[in-house]
């Protein structure tokens, strides 16, 4: 079972290592049954080739949210 401080290093880790990689759009935690695991956001599929499954022994999964953009001026 992961908890969150080895989940939160090893998040440290993957975003340094993920930082300025195209179509990455963000690393965050999130819960998997009783496991924290690491949570990759995508721009586009083909971005998830760069992203490691394990990181210190969490594990990471993607999703594909596609570009962010931000909100016009109101």
């Amino acid at each position: 079972m992961t908890d969150r401080s080895t989940a939160r290093a090893a998040k440290a880790e993957l975003t340094a290592r993920l930082a300025g990689v195209p179509g990455v759009s963000g690393v965050g935690l999130t819960r998997q049954d009783a496991d924290y695991v690491l949570r990759v956001d995508l721009a586009e599929a083909a971005a998830g080739a760069r992203v490691p499954g394990h990181v210190d022994g969490v594990a990471v999964v993607t999703r594909v949210i596609g570009t962010v953009r931000t909100l016009p001026a109101t």
